[in-house]
C-alpha cells in the first residue's frame, strides 16, 4: 500500500506545512498478554506494518513509547531517518496524557495521531482531515466521530492550541476526549464522509486481544492479499 500511496501522497516538495505523524504505542497489554507494538501480525512486528502504511504522507513519524529499546528493528526500516522516540511525558496512561506526549515531542506544527494496534490506519482519511485543518486557521483539530463516540487516534490536531487544551483539561482532572474537544474548535467527519475514503470504516479495526490480532490477520489476507 506504502508504494501505491508514495506517488500521489509524499510530502517531500509537495509545498503543505510539514506533518508528523504520532504512533501511541505503549508497553504492556493486558489483554494481550504482551506489547502490541511487537506482537507478530503476518510474520512482523504490528507496528511495522503501521509505520509503513503512515510513511507516504510523514514528514516525522513520532512513537510514544516506553520500550523503545525493544524497537530497535525499526532502525532498519525505510523511513528510519524520520523515526523519533519519546517517553511518556506524565506517570498515569490515559488518551489524553498519551497525546500530550505526541504534541509536546513533535517537531511541526500539524500532528496526526493513530495507536500502534489500528491495522488499517488510513493515510487518505488522514489527508483529508489535514487538508480540513489547513483550509480553515480557525479550526484546532478534525477527528472522525462514530455511533460510539471520538475517534482520537484518527484525528488530526493544530499542535500549539491543542497541547495548550490538552494540558489544561489533564490538569484540571478531565479523562474523556470528550471533554477536551467540548472546549476546543472543532470539525467532525462523520461516518459517511469517513465511509467515503474508507470503506465501512475499516480504519477504526484494531487489535486488542489475541483473537481479535487473528482475525485482523485474516481480514488483511482477505482484503490485501498476500502482498500485505
Amino acid at each position: 500500500m506504502a508504494d501505491r500511496l508514495e506517488g500521489r501522497f509524499a510530502f517531500e516538495g509537495s509545498g503543505l506545512p510539514a506533518l508528523t505523524v504520532a504512533i501511541q504505542a505503549g508497553g504492556e497489554s493486558r489483554r494481550m498478554g504482551r506489547s502490541k507494538a511487537t506482537v507478530p501480525f503476518l510474520g512482523r512486528p504490528l507496528i511495522e506494518r503501521l509505520v509503513t502504511r503512515i510513511a507516504p504522507i510523514s514528514d516525522e513519524i513520532l512513537i510514544t513509547t516506553n520500550e523503545a529499546d525493544r524497537l530497535a528493528f525499526l532502525r532498519e526500516h525505510p523511513a528510519a531517518g524520520r523515526i523519533r522516540m519519546c517517553s511518556d511525558v506524565y506517570d498515569r496512561r490515559g488518551s489524553l496524557t498519551g497525546m500530550v506526549t505526541a504534541l509536546r515531542n513533535a517537531s511541526n506544527d500539524y500532528v496526526a495521531v493513530c495507536a500502534c494496534d489500528m491495522v488499517f490506519v488510513s493515510p487518505e482519511l488522514f489527508l483529508a482531515e489535514y487538508r480540513c485543518l489547513l483550509d480553515d486557521p480557525t479550526l484546532d483539530l478534525v477527528l472522525p466521530r462514530t455511533q460510539f463516540g471520538y475517534e482520537p487516534f484518527h484525528g488530526v490536531y493544530r499542535r500549539r492550541t491543542c497541547l495548550e487544551g490538552l494540558t489544561r483539561a489533564v490538569d484540571d482532572g478531565v479523562e474523556s476526549i470528550r471533554g477536551f474537544v467540548s472546549t476546543m474548535t472543532s470539525r467532525e467527519f462523520t461516518m459517511d464522509e469517513v465511509g467515503a475514503i474508507v470503506p465501512q470504516g475499516r480504519c477504526f479495526v484494531n487489535a486488542n486481544t489475541p483473537d481479535e490480532l487473528r482475525h485482523a490477520e485474516r481480514l488483511v489476507l482477505e482484503l490485501e492479499g498476500a502482498a500485505c
